[in-house]
């Protein structure tokens, strides 16, 4: 028998699928926040939002007369017709919170409109009114939430501990703090102030002031605009890495979203920058014709649906790649320096050798003390140790294109942005302004002036404002690699016949598609045919491969058939840079300065000159600064 379900029943399941822990009211709440154009939001939790929820703003309100209205359901003011959700520019726009919040609580509601001198208290238990009153109170609009989950105690059992569901809303409320930098958010949470950002339009500030423990000196800002999408925010350098993605924060058109899309752009931009397994910290703001983008694929609207995912990942690729040619991008050997310094309680003893020590530095000649050429080992291991610790492994890759920045009017000097990011970070400065944003400046190793070599490993070089050291052997890596990498894609692939071909069965949907992949595949050398039904046979595959790699190659390449329009020959490059490494220069080998400078002018023209192929850094620096530091000049 087919019945019309009760509204009380009906309500319950349609609150189920919006509200499903306190983080979901706290969600809706302050979206609805936000669309009201207010610049203040105050949320407070207590017991992890289970007894107690209440969010504040001074947003426009809502007039008295659509207050009842607003709790009905799919009652909204954001949307009128069926082509406005081809175009949504509003957090909420479904009309379906305030009845599933009030379908499943206690739920309290005080609002007032500026132009009206007084406003409404409605309170609601279980989607029904049981008080509506004229109320003195501020503008705009004020909601409270207890006895959640009281008519549904089954969804009540499966909520998480206190620690757990406060953790989801202060994980979320940190991220729209971070959004929506022109608004001021307190969070608190048990009668305690777990912070309040400023809302003064510096979204540097407000990372800092929501991430505390961010390593701000490893973060280089991202602004980068191309065909209608804008993307900006903040990156980590290849030295600040994570094991997992849960530092990775993307937000599209101002609405906090998981995305594999941006993720797949992240990978493409830190490609050959970061070893496997590790992955940066951003916080990415992705702008979009909203009719490019369809938000309305799921209740919580977390995620998101690009008309084209290929385009979005390219251009987040592209976005970060230019970025990371910075200078800012070098790994920085200054912490492993200092840390080494606390650990001998001072200076190093041959630093304090009163007798001169000119030749400490120079290669090549005899009686040098055992002891200080030891001690300067031990402080280039340190800030190797350093840097693979950093990268949380003995390598981290990296690559970019090395297309060219815009540099803004009036760039400083490193020494004088330590001076303005200090000044920032102490509040001397009042300026809405983001500290990063002026100072970035794309790096060219042909800038660098050749002063000589240590150990017949170490390049030495300087610039106005630091000091590098550039290991001869990596560096020339590198730039074997992309000559050895250009030659082989542009040159016709060689193909050698295997005396048994290979013999590779598909499933149906790769079957439709084989016109695209088998393009693909021999583009990359293999020779590939139907046999009937769904089996292809290969004949010939690329010379750089035996059977074996081959069988394996396009094994993986099918069951990744998806990712496969950019999916490159790992086999044929691994051996490309096992080509490169054998021919590169080793340590100790002896440089002129001549072969130095040519070095580094070929290493300049690199489409990544600041790693190996491996991924081990090319380059560390010191800045002037840094250095004054070591000979306590400054502090």
């Amino acid at each position: 028998m087919i019945r019309v379900l009760e509204k009380n029943i009906s309500d319950k399941i349609a609150a189920g699928e919006v509200i499903e822990r306190p983080y979901s009211i706290v969600k809706e709440l302050v979206e609805n926040a936000v669309d009201s154009g207010a610049d203040s939001i105050i949320c407070e939790i207590k017991n992890g939002g289970k007894t107690y929820i209440r969010v504040t703003d001074n947003g426009c309100g809502i007039e008295p007369d659509e207050c009842e209205v607003a709790f009905l359901r799919h009652a909204t003011s954001k949307i009128e017709t069926v082509y406005d959700l081809d175009s949504i520019e509003t957090l909420g726009f479904r009309g379906e919170a305030l009845a599933s919040i009030a379908a499943v609580s206690q739920t309290e509601m005080i609002t007032k409109v500026r132009r009206l001198k007084t406003g409404v208290r409605l309170v609601y238990k279980g989607g029904r009114v049981l008080l509506r009153e004229e109320t003195g109170c501020p503008d705009g609009t004020t909601v409270v939430v207890t006895d959640l989950f009281y008519n549904t105690p089954a969804r009540a059992k499966f909520l998480k501990t206190d620690s757990a569901e406060s953790g989801l809303i202060i994980d979320y409320i940190s991220r729209m703090a971070l959004c929506y930098k022109d608004i001021k958010f307190r969070l608190i949470n048990n009668d305690k102030i777990l912070f309040s950002t400023a809302g003064d339009g510096n979204r540097f500030k407000t990372i800092l002031r929501v991430y505390p423990n961010l390593d701000e000196k490893h973060m280089v800002p991202v602004n980068y605009e191309e065909n209608g999408m804008n993307l900006e925010g903040y990156i980590s350098t290849p030295a600040l890495s994570r094991s997992s993605r849960i530092s990775q924060i993307f937000f599209v058109n101002g609405r906090y979203v998981d995305s594999r899309v941006m993720e797949r752009g992240v990978t493409f931009g830190y490609r050959e920058r970061l070893f496997e397994g590790r992955y940066p910290v951003c916080f990415l703001f992705l702008t979009i014709d909203p009719a490019a983008l369809d938000v309305n694929i799921h209740p919580n609207k977390m995620e998101v649906r690009f008309d084209n995912d290929g385009a979005v990942a390219e251009f987040i690729g592209k976005a970060i790649q230019s970025t990371l040619t910075s200078k800012e991008s070098i790994v920085d050997a200054a912490p492993a320096v200092y840390e080494k310094m606390d650990k001998l309680e001072g200076i190093p003893s041959f630093m304090r050798d009163d007798q001169r020590r000119s030749d400490l530095f120079k290669t090549g000649e005899k009686g040098r003390d055992d002891s200080e050429q030891g001690n300067i080992r031990d402080l280039l291991k340190n800030m190797e140790n350093r840097v693979e610790t950093a990268a949380a492994g003995p390598e981290f890759e990296f690559r970019f294109d090395k297309s060219k920045l815009d540099m803004p009017e009036g760039k400083v000097s490193t020494r004088k942005y330590e001076e303005k990011k200090a000044q920032e970070i102490r509040g001397q400065e009042t300026r809405h302004i983001d500290i990063y944003e002026p100072l970035l400046k794309p790096f060219d190793f042909n800038e660098l002036w050749v002063t000589g070599c240590i150990f017949d490993t170490y390049i030495t070089a300087t610039d106005a404002d630091n000091f590098y050291l550039i290991d001869q052997h990596a560096a020339q890596e590198r730039v074997f690699y992309e000559r050895l990498v250009g030659s082989y894609e542009a040159s016709e692939k060689v193909h050698q016949t295997i005396l048994v071909p290979l013999m590779i069965n598909v499933d149906y949907s790769q079957m439709e598609n084989s016109n695209e992949w088998i393009e693909t595949l021999t583009e990359m050398g293999f020779t590939i045919e139907e046999f009937g039904g769904n089996t292809f046979r290969i004949t010939e595959i690329p010379m750089f491969m035996d059977i074996g790699e081959a069988d394996a190659f396009l094994r993986e390449f099918l069951a990744n058939i998806k990712d496969n329009k950019t999916m490159r020959n790992t086999v044929v490059i691994n051996k490309l840079i096992t080509m490169s490494c054998k021919a590169a220069v080793k340590a100790h080998d002896k440089l002129s300065l001549n072969e130095m400078k040519a070095l580094l002018k070929d290493l300049a023209q690199c489409r990544n000159p600041f790693s190996c192929p491996h991924g081990r850094p090319t380059a560390i620096k010191l800045s002037n600064y840094d250095i004054e530091k070591l000979f306590k000049r400054v502090q």
